[in-house]
């Protein structure tokens, strides 16, 4: 069977795309030998001899072409209809009469709409029938795609999705890297997982990590990559703080701070007030004479 690249329907009538091809191809009668017609009745097969059903492969949305044969080895004409069972296909006569010890071929289409398994069947007018397999196979390119998603560093490990994108079955490999404030902390070489992931799938995966940095900031990369070396990359940012040492050394400042603080105001306490006293009275200077303002008064000339 000759595979054709898709066409857009423009009729938007699958029926009358699948009936275009044959506008031109009418069935054709063929005498048949008389050796081979002394056989009595009618049969169908694919055209061309030697195949025992029909098989048909592309994308999805491909027509392709083929024939199928009828043939009478009775002594008078048989009329049968053609029909398909299971697959869209569209013959170019769909009632057709073959004269005795003659064979017709009919040309039909069929749409490949995905893996699918069907039946070419034809009927007489008593209601004998006689069918021919169909198979279909949408064939696909072989494509590796994936991603890393939902990357987590977490206390003890690295958490991360990987999702098939692509349409063959995959076994990543891994490799892990983490820098640090001061450099690389983690690197571990590529190897592979232990899954295999069909197409559109995706797994959950962890990766240990029980000897990270206590203190220290670091970017966390993954990178995986598929057997044909397609790869991809996500990362994910931490802070390690160790937050038991930090709470005991506050706790052990703050202790400090308040014994230094109780031990002040204890010692300040402890000290005797000193008190105020009068300022002392002045001293009279032998040979003076000190009166009180009240008697002082103002004098023009010189003393008595």
């Amino acid at each position: 069977m000759r595979p054709t690249p898709p066409r857009p329907d423009v009729t938007r009538v699958l029926v009358l795309s699948l009936l275009l091809p044959l506008t031109l191809l009418p069935a054709r009668a063929v005498a048949v030998p008389r050796a081979a017609a002394a056989d009595t009745g009618w049969s169908l097969a694919p055209a061309g001899g030697g195949r025992p059903s029909f098989y048909a492969e592309g994308a999805p949305g491909t027509v392709v072409r083929d024939r199928v044969s009828v043939t009478n080895g009775g002594g008078h004409p048989v009329t049968v209809s053609l029909a398909a069972d299971g697959v869209l296909a569209a013959f170019a006569d769909p009632r057709v009469l073959v004269p005795a010890r003659s064979r017709a071929e009919v040309p039909f289409t069929v749409r490949v709409s995905g893996d699918r398994t069907g039946t070419i069947t034809a009927r007489d007018a008593v209601g004998r029938t006689r069918s021919v397999p169909l198979r279909l196979r949408a064939g696909v390119p072989a494509l590796s795609a994936l991603t890393v998603e939902r990357v987590v560093v977490r206390a003890d490990r690295i958490t991360y999705d990987i999702v098939n994108r692509g349409t063959t079955t995959l076994s990543p490999r891994l490799a892990v890297r983490a820098d640090g404030v001061l450099g690389p902390v983690l690197d571990r070489a590529p190897r592979t997982l232990p899954v295999r992931l069909a197409p559109g799938t995706r797994t959950s995966l962890a990766e240990p990590w029980p000897d990270r940095p206590a203190l220290d900031a670091v970017d966390v990369r993954l990178t995986v990559t598929a057997p044909d070396g397609t790869r991809a990359t996500a990362g994910a940012s931490a802070r390690f703080v160790p937050w038991a040492a930090v709470a005991g050394c506050g706790g052990a400042v703050l202790a400090t701070a308040a014994g230094v603080t109780w031990a002040a105001v204890r010692r300040r306490r402890g000290r005797p007030s000193r008190k105020c006293s009068a300022p002392d009275a002045p001293t009279a200077v032998p040979g003076n004479r000190i009166r009180p303002l009240s008697e002082a008064g103002t004098t023009t000339g010189a003393p008595t």
